[in-house]
């Protein structure tokens, strides 16, 4: 299963060379995971509200090529592995055909004190 998010890039996405700034990969990314736990069915608000919130672990990036004002890419989440307290994602930015971001993500659960919680069910279940 792999989820799709549209990204137009405006802007204030871009350095002073007319190009997307290299950080700004990593929002485009973020937005995406969240909108596919969203689709999911999983209330990140009701999580927080119990103690719980996604952290990012780990996130290993390639820029293979720029990307500019107004164009139109596109992230595509796949999941790679999942455990009871890990969730590791492939995501890709493409433009057109043409793959300009590539990251591996490793994400998991904590609770308030700080200490790893199980995945959502939700999410757990995929692995099945």
């Amino acid at each position: 299963m792999t989820h799709t998010f549209p990204i137009c890039v405006y802007y204030e996405d871009t350095d002073m060379g007319g190009v997307v700034y290299y950080a700004n990969y990593l929002r485009f990314i973020e937005r995406a995971r969240s909108d596919w736990v969203r689709t999911l069915g999983i209330d990140q608000n009701a999580m927080r509200d119990e103690g719980i919130v996604w952290v990012v672990r780990r996130v290993e990036a390639d820029y293979l090529s720029a990307s500019k004002f107004e164009d139109d890419l596109v992230v595509e989440t796949t999941m790679a592995a999942v455990t009871t307290a890990r969730l590791v994602m492939d995501q890709v930015v493409r433009r057109g055909d043409t793959v300009i971001f590539r990251a591996r993500v490793t994400a998991a659960c904590m609770n308030a004190a700080g200490r790893p919680v199980r995945l959502p069910a939700e999410i757990r279940a995929l692995q099945e």
